[in-house]
């Protein structure tokens, strides 16, 4: 068995909440976001075949490296054995809100002395 670490990373996209497994995660040199590498997907059998990880896989086919934005960030976790990459809905009817991307601040203009 290989020594090397698998990552499982959920983040949102969208409306939509992403579970995908690579081998490589880092801080990315662009600000705010986070480098994915060589993903990993399950390999195709006759039997069987998940279409959220067939619709994932398509997504990313072709792809190098992803930069995902650290808001967007749900949870990296580094597990024994890599899984089913899968998308599950989000947004309204889920139980995982969107990080707020910019703060309400008060108007300096309507505040009374």
């Amino acid at each position: 068995m290989s020594n090397q670490p698998v990552y499982k990373i959920i983040f949102h996209n969208g409306k939509q909440i992403f579970e995908v497994f690579a081998k490589h995660i880092y801080q990315s040199d662009m600000w705010g976001f986070v480098e994915i590498e060589e993903m990993l997907f399950g390999e195709r059998s006759a039997i069987l075949v998940d279409p959220g990880e067939e619709k994932l896989k398509s997504e990313f086919s072709g792809v190098k490296r992803s930069y995902i934005p650290m808001q967007s960030i749900i949870r990296i976790d580094e597990v024994e054995k890599q899984g089913a990459a899968k998308i599950s809905e989000g947004g309204d009817s889920g139980k995982i809100a969107n990080f707020p991307l910019t703060p309400n601040l008060p108007s300096s203009a309507s505040s009374e002395d």
